[in-house]
């Protein structure tokens, strides 16, 4: 049995290092056809949400260190 044959419960799941790479990828717009399907196919909504609300902590976390560290050169 092949691995696409395989049920939803016998297929390996994503490993952190694909999550990862695949909530930068979404967030840059830049996700390839296989990766897509990949994440459809094997990922779990739930893991794709914890990464993308973590990204966007992290995100906003270093837009305000940049803010910070330009405002306090400034003056």
């Amino acid at each position: 049995m092949t691995q696409t044959q395989r049920p939803p419960d016998e297929r390996p799941s994503m490993t952190l290092w694909q999550v990862i790479k695949s909530t930068l990828a979404a967030a840059f717009g830049v996700q390839t056809e296989a990766a897509r399907q990949r994440d459809f196919t094997r990922g779990s909504p739930a893991v794709f949400i914890i990464a993308g609300l973590v990204f966007t902590a992290v995100f906003v976390v270093v837009l305000l260190v940049i803010v910070n560290v330009v405002l306090s050169g400034a003056s």
